[in-house]
């Protein structure tokens, strides 16, 4: 399968994968597998999506949050991959935050909006064993944040 294009008939605009602002890397390889960093919630005009679920945002909110995440996430495996996503096996795990009020109780469908890119992209090779947690607070306040591990070829 061509993930660059499934991306380009999915109509997807990958964002920027950003540099860190911390002491940290954005991703990282260990043998075939490829860490990346949390990638926080951002939409397409580079403004952070914040908020807690249960207060400012509803679920679809989150799940929108979620799937920018995501986008994030193949920006940052496009960049460690030396644009070349057909070096990718498979995701092996995402990681999913929501910032939540503590009687929120659909982190599993914010965090969908993560899955179901990461799916629709890397079809079978995307399908991930998964986390959805809720936390008191995100950097920057920010409503989701989302990291991953794939394997490589």
């Amino acid at each position: 399968m061509n993930f660059d294009q499934k991306i380009s008939e999915l109509n997807i605009d990958l964002p920027k994968a950003a540099d860190p602002v911390g002491s940290y890397v954005a991703a990282k390889i260990s043998n075939k597998i490829l860490f990346i960093s949390g990638q926080i919630s951002i939409d397409e005009n580079g403004n952070l999506i914040k908020g807690k679920l249960g207060k400012d945002l509803n679920t679809e909110g989150g799940y929108k949050a979620a799937r920018r995440c995501a986008l994030s996430i193949v920006a940052q495996v496009k960049k460690a991959c030396g644009n070349d996503l057909s070096k990718i096996k498979s995701c092996v795990k995402l990681t999913g935050f929501v910032n939540s009020t503590e009687d929120f109780i659909e982190q599993p469908k914010v965090i969908n909006g993560a899955s179901d890119l990461i799916a629709s992209i890397f079809g079978e090779n995307g399908m991930h064993t998964r986390a959805a947690v809720s936390t008191n607070s995100l950097p920057l306040g920010v409503a989701v944040e989302v990291d991953a591990i794939f394997e490589l070829n």
